[in-house]
Order: structure tokens, then C-alpha cells, then sequence
């Protein structure tokens, strides 16, 4: 086998990458990636105009034409259909991230039982969707990469000093759904493997929007071993890496970008 060069086993040109989410603080930085990277990105969102706007500000070095698309993974009938009308108008879908997510505000002394199964839906949605990049893949013949969201929450306990007085406690179903994801991963990445399609997971650290309270992040700090939070842009090498030619030997991983918190 001829050597690729990194330069080239990084490179997405040619690919369909489509992002769930995009529009949010860390999709819109993996959005970017993916277009700097030279493949054509097709974001989607509840609401077309804000969908297409999304795809219009995407740098596109290739002139590729990203594509804004109305997709809602949480709308289960639709989906199938939803995804369709993507793929007649971009083909074969080559990357999928799932990294919509329905937020849920409530901690575990107030969620009910309805919110809590609506959290975990967030995992059904992401299975569908990826079945649905399988099942076209292989019709298709061609290889997939699916990118599953995860979460350093998914895989150690909360920090309740950090939340107390501050901010409500971070979300008991937030972190049994992330634990999913991450075993999501690994349960597809075993049956898909040998159809040439690779599930993984890339797990964020702390990460807070600038509207998280500010005393609640300088608290977080004290658990990182680096003593700071992430930057989204920090996730962007991830999220090619997963994506293209330079991981072809990785499935059913989890690669935890987290500045050391789980380490410890």
C-alpha cells in the first residue's frame, strides 16, 4: 500500500460530512472544521432560513456549496423522510455527526419521569440517523465515518461542590444519556465494522458557553488539571481526525478532549 501523506489522509475533499446541531457553541466550530478541511457540509436545523444562513457563513475552499437542510433527529417519523430529500440532493452521505442535542434544565430533585425519557430520546434519534447512513452506505458501496457525541459526564460523576449555591446541579439525565452514547458507540462500531462503516465518539470536557455562571466556571477549574475550560476551537483536529483517512484503523473508540479531567 502506497503511504498517504498526513496532509492528504486529513483531507475531506470529496466527502459529504452532515452535522446535526450545527448552529449551537461547539457544533458550529466542528462545522467549520469540516468545511476547512475541504468537505462539503450539510447542516441542519428545526428551522430551514437559520439552517441555510449556518451554510452560507461556512468558509469553502472547494466551492462545494454546503447545504442548510431542515432535519430534527428527535422527530423519529420524519426522519426517514428528512434524510431522503438530503441525500437526493448531495448523495452518498460519507460523515455524520450527531451532535444535536435537546437540552433538559432540571437536576435530579426536580425532573420528572417525561423529561428524563425525553433526554435519553437524544440517543434513539442519534441511532436512527445512523442507521440510516449504514444502510445507505452499504447499498452504495461506499465507506462511513459516524461521530457520536459523548461527554467527560458520560464517563465520571458530577462535582457537586462546584455546582452548590451557584447553579443547578448538572443534569442526572445529561449524564445517563452520554453513558449511553459512549456504549452506543462501541455496540454499533462491532456490527458495522465489517461493512466499512466506523462509529466513534468524541467526548468534550468542560466547555461552558460564555453564558454559563461565572463563578461556577472558575470553581470547575480547580478539577482540570490544566486549571482552565476548553476552547471550541479545540475540538476542531478532533473532529477531522474522526472524520477523514487518518483514523481508517479506529472504531468504537472514545477520544476524550478534556484537558487531563478524566486522567485524574
Amino acid at each position: 500500500m502506497k503511504e498517504k501523506t498526513v496532509e492528504k489522509l486529513f483531507d475531506l475533499k470529496g466527502k459529504t460530512c452532515l452535522i446535526t446541531g450545527a448552529g449551537g457553541y461547539l457544533g458550529g466550530a466542528m462545522a467549520r472544521a469540516l468545511a476547512e478541511a475541504g468537505g462539503r457540509v450539510v447542516l441542519t436545523s428545526r428551522e430551514l432560513g437559520r439552517a441555510e444562513e449556518m451554510a452560507r457563513r461556512l468558509p469553502d475552499p472547494n466551492e462545494v456549496n454546503h447545504l442548510g437542510a431542515v432535519l430534527d433527529h428527535m422527530d423519529f417519523d420524519e426522519l426517514p423522510k428528512r434524510f431522503q430529500a438530503i441525500s437526493e440532493q448531495t448523495g452518498c452521505i460519507n460523515v455524520l455527526v450527531n451532535n444535536g442535542h435537546e437540552h433538559c434544565p432540571n437536576d435530579w430533585t426536580d425532573i420528572s419521569g417525561e423529561q428524563f425519557t425525553r433526554m435519553l430520546a437524544n440517543a434513539s434519534g442519534y441511532f436512527l440517523l445512523s442507521r440510516l447512513v449504514h444502510e445507505q452506505s452499504v447499498d452504495s458501496g461506499q465507506t462511513a465515518s459516524i461521530i457520536m457525541l459523548g461527554s467527560m459526564y458520560g464517563q465520571v460523576s458530577s462535582y457537586p461542590d462546584a455546582y452548590k449555591g451557584l447553579a443547578p446541579a448538572s443534569s442526572v439525565a445529561y449524564h445517563t444519556l452520554k453513558g449511553g452514547v459512549l456504549q452506543l458507540t462501541r455496540h454499533l462500531a462491532a456490527y458495522w465494522a465489517q461493512d466499512a462503516v466506523r462509529v466513534n465518539s468524541l467526548s468534550p470536557g468542560p466547555f461552558p458557553a460564555e453564558s454559563a455562571n461565572q463563578d461556577m466556571v472558575e470553581r470547575l477549574k480547580g478539577y482540570s488539571p490544566m486549571r482552565r475550560m476548553g476552547h471550541p476551537t479545540e475540538l476542531k483536529g478532533a473532529v477531522v481526525f474522526l472524520a477523514s483517512e487518518a483514523s481508517s484503523y479506529m472504531t468504537g473508540q472514545n477520544l476524550v478532549v478534556d484537558g487531563g479531567w478524566t486522567a485524574v
